[in-house]
């Protein structure tokens, strides 16, 4: 059953930065994620375990199921999957899958390259927590599919999402470097203090159940990589219209 909110509905919602993400979290037990960049997580409510489906799957801690369609079947398919969850009726279906490699093959032999990070030595000590293949496949993928203006930010933010599946796996890596997806915090601080600090896995100051400005959550956000200050972020509220 899907459930539409009445038109002109509105729902309270607060943004605050944790490390280098913007986090936008709901009256309504949804949390939104984004790197600011090409990756955007999704968290919901405990509440909601088991209640929802859709392209993001139905949150039942099963992954065999996720691709259920619009009329309840479980399929293997992506693009039957994707198809049956069309907003119109009228669009297309669409009848293949490309493959960016294929399209772009001069990027190909880089993707491959700067994508086995994943699977070396720096990952090692979480290679038997979280399976590194499908990371990779989808590292390589992303990376050929850039092909023009932010590329290292589709290979960076591929290997970012295994690290933070590492890190929820409690496998801390320290993968970047200087050469390698940089993050420069010094940019930041102000002149001859250390205010800020890059954290690899975040830490763990927002783990609580709590309470800001009339919006509960126990949604846990903590582990988020980036730059981490000493004082709270500053607080924004604000209300979403959704219709």
């Amino acid at each position: 059953v899907v459930k539409q909110l009445e038109e002109g509905h509105h729902v309270p919602y607060i943004t605050r930065e944790v490390g280098q993400y913007l986090v936008v979290e709901a009256s309504s037990g949804i949390i939104v994620i984004w790197d600011k960049k090409t990756t955007i997580f999704i968290k919901l409510d405990p509440s909601y375990k088991g209640t929802v489906c859709g392209l993001c799957g139905n949150f039942d801690d099963q992954t065999k199921n996720d691709f259920t369609t619009r009329d309840h079947m479980v399929v293997t398919s992506e693009l039957d999957f994707g198809n049956s969850w069309k907003e119109a009726s009228t669009c297309p279906d669409v009848s293949h899958n490309p493959d960016p490699c294929s399209l772009n093959p001069h990027r190909r032999s880089w993707a491959e390259k700067q994508c086995s990070i994943i699977k070396s030595r720096v990952f090692k000590v979480c290679h038997s927590k979280v399976d590194p293949t499908v990371f990779y496949e989808a590292c390589v993928h992303d990376s050929c599919s850039c092909d023009t203006g932010g590329d290292c930010d589709c290979f960076c933010s591929a290997v970012a999402s295994y690290a933070q599946e590492c890190t929820k796996a409690e496998a801390c890596v320290f993968w970047r470097t200087p050469d390698l997806c940089p993050i420069f915090c010094d940019y930041y601080n102000p002149p001859d203090e250390c205010e800020w600090h890059y954290e690899p896995c975040g830490n763990r100051s927002f783990e609580t159940c709590r309470t800001l400005n009339g919006i509960h959550s126990n949604i846990s956000v903590s582990y988020l990589e980036g730059e981490q200050a000493g004082p709270s972020r500053e607080i924004l509220i604000g209300r979403n219209h959704l219709s």
